[in-house]
């Protein structure tokens, strides 16, 4: 697999190095922005089952759509290589193993039994992979190979890769099962991202389950919540100050001689 990445905007970072020795990075995104729902919509394309002179056909197709280099190329056998684009939409941070350098104590020494360092940031939000895989590669893999590529050590159980369709002004999300084909779906859809898309998100259907989240994890959630809160608490101050300025002017206004 061969890998091409697009990603604007730079992490902002922050150390906080407690009792679990944790060091966070944060990007331009906040934890409980929840996403609108969508509604689930069965797309038939993973269903088509293609001969070989199908697969061709479509192929040519297909190259003859794409202005960049990301090709597909059929094989004899009728299997096929190309590139899938994959957006990262998570709204949780993830975690990495730490820098090597840091594995170490201020002194020198090996890190202390019990202690944890761990190093866990946000994805900004326009965060895309280009992936190149084979006609066999499953979503399962296609997960897994995301995770290696940033060396992500969360349980690749909590992601999923999705289908998003755009269909008379709606957006459609359709969770894939293990075994599907990412790129026998852009295949069959062609190149368009709007006609079909792949996002990874994380695996929920509901509320948030804590009780799987690490204690390094859900102290991250503790710190980022009290951040949240005290930014909100400015941004009230301030606007009631400026709201009380403007009523003091009025009033000196209107109470001066003349």
């Amino acid at each position: 697999m061969t890998w091409g990445s697009t990603a604007s905007g730079a992490l902002c970072s922050q150390e906080d190095v407690g009792s679990v020795l944790e060091q966070f990075f944060t990007a331009h995104t906040s934890f409980f922005h929840k996403a609108k729902r969508l509604t689930d919509e069965q797309i038939d394309w993973g269903k088509q089952e293609l001969t070989v002179g199908d697969i061709q056909q479509k192929v040519k197709e297909y190259n003859a759509q794409i202005n960049s280099n990301h090709y597909m190329v059929v094989s004899k056998d009728g299997s096929y290589t190309g590139f899938i684009k994959v957006q990262f939409q998570l709204l949780r941070p993830i975690s990495l193993p730490p820098p090597k350098k840091l594995s170490l104590t201020q002194e020198g020494g090996q890190q202390e039994p019990g202690m944890k360092r761990r190093t866990s940031f946000y994805l900004p939000k326009d965060t895309a992979k280009h992936l190149h895989i084979s006609s066999r590669t499953r979503a399962r893999e296609v997960i897994q190979a995301l995770l290696n590529k940033f060396t992500v050590v969360d349980n690749p159980a909590k992601f999923a890769l999705f289908e998003r369709v755009e269909r008379h002004n709606q957006v459609y999300l359709r969770k894939l099962s293990d075994d599907e084909r990412p790129l026998h779906l852009r295949l069959c859809a062609g190149p368009s991202e709007k006609v079909l898309g792949l996002v990874l998100k994380e695996n929920e259907t509901g509320d948030v389950n804590w009780d799987a989240f690490s204690l390094p994890e859900l102290c991250n959630f503790l710190r980022i919540l009290q951040r949240e809160e005290e930014e909100h608490v400015r941004q009230i101050v301030k606007r009631y100050a400026l709201a009380r300025d403007k009523m003091k002017q009025a009033m000196a206004s209107i109470t001066a001689p003349g």
